[in-house]
């Protein structure tokens, strides 16, 4: 291939947590287009896999193996591909797939995670929506992902359950930072979603959010919405939104909603950042143990999460780019996985067509520079 200049390498070590289900399946296709891009853009990165979730629960004892976690933090980032399934649904609490990965994002401080939802016209008809509502639908939802109601205390006692939200100011003011500066690089729009109503941890989300906005962010659209409004809004007007900043559990429940825009969960990937270029990067969907090892799994949230690793971690917008174009390519050529086409390519397939058009678009782009001088 005749391939203009690239910039220098950036020689980052990246460590690879397939975990369960078709978590291994959507990883290797991620890997296969990753080798592609580290080849055009010489990056010389360096990719270890490591056990997570419940295949290290059964191999090692624990779905976080201390050599795991030492791994992910010498590294630069880590992508994952998914955990859990009905097999460990009654092994104890601190044992499950889904302790090991909160126990993650608390050790390596991934508080901020970012979940893009973009509509594309090619995609419009799988959505439950009318096509007239997608139109110039662009948002990141914002999720707190260290605090609130997940890592609160929990206790049962007798025919009572206890789960504690908390939050303090400092956790509020770093993700509103993040958020803010994000949707100053956008179109300037933040919207906090809350519980203000009810909620005195909310009460303190939108007394620190909107200090901060006033004190640092005065140039911005600034709104606030009620949870189950934001829950409504999102189906009857979603381009009126920018970024939305909520906390865990909301961000949770909303962005899984917000994938339905698009038309699948496996459509869409998510960014889990700490401070600094760190971060983990992984599909939003879960493991599907019932479509496992047939290549049926749907790749693009995890192509999209590395594109994402590109762009926040290793700081290779072009390579990002290089990525988000193929696999939009793909579906605008009507290449469609076999979740939304049953005579689609499955799993590998469409992977490699990614890689094919990658190596097209690169080829075009050296030949392009080569006559421009």
């Amino acid at each position: 291939m005749n391939r203009s200049k690239q910039p220098e390498s950036t020689g980052s070590r990246i460590v690879a947590l397939p975990g369960d289900g078709v978590g291994p399946e959507v990883m290797t296709a991620g890997l296969e287009v990753l080798a592609v891009v580290d080849e055009i853009f010489g990056l010389e990165l360096s990719v270890e896999s490591r056990p997570f979730g419940g295949a290290a629960l059964d191999q090692w004892g624990s779905p976080l193996p201390q050599e795991t976690l030492d791994a992910c933090r010498a590294a630069d980032a880590v992508m994952m591909g998914a955990i859990g399934g009905p097999r460990w649904d009654n092994v104890e609490t601190e044992l499950r797939p889904e302790s090991g990965l909160l126990r993650l994002r608390s050790k390596l401080g991934l508080f901020c995670n970012l979940r893009p939802v973009a509509t594309h016209p090619a995609l419009a008809r799988f959505s439950p929506l009318r096509e007239s509502r997608l139109e110039n639908v662009d948002m990141v939802l914002v999720r707190e992902l260290t605090g609130g109601i997940y890592f609160g205390d929990k206790r049962r006692v007798g025919d009572e359950a206890v789960d504690v939200c908390s939050y303090t100011r400092a956790e509020i003011e770093r993700i509103t930072h993040k958020a803010a500066a994000l949707a100053r690089s956008r179109r300037g729009k933040l919207t906090l979603v809350d519980k203000a109503n009810v909620l005195e941890t909310s009460r303190l989300w939108r007394e620190v959010v909107g200090a901060v906005v006033a004190a640092d962010y005065p140039d911005l659209e600034y709104e606030t919405l009620l949870v189950d409004a934001a829950a409504m809004h999102l189906l009857s007007r979603p381009a009126d939104f920018d970024v939305m900043l909520t906390e865990n559990l909301f961000g949770d429940i909303l962005s899984d909603e917000a994938s339905m825009l698009c038309g699948s969960m496996g459509l869409l990937p998510s960014a889990s950042l700490a401070d600094g270029t760190f971060g983990l990067y992984e599909p939003i969907h879960g493991s599907a143990p019932d479509i496992a090892g047939r290549n049926l799994a749907n790749p693009c949230g995890m192509l999209l999460s590395i594109a994402l690793m590109l762009r926040h971690s290793l700081g290779r917008e072009d390579a990002a780019q290089a990525v988000e174009h193929a696999v939009s390519g793909c579906w605008q050529a009507g290449i469609l996985t076999r979740e939304l086409d049953p005579a689609g390519p499955g799993t590998n397939e469409f992977a490699m067509k990614v890689c094919e058009l990658i190596e097209t678009n690169a080829d075009e782009h050296s030949l392009l520079s080569v006559a421009g001088g």
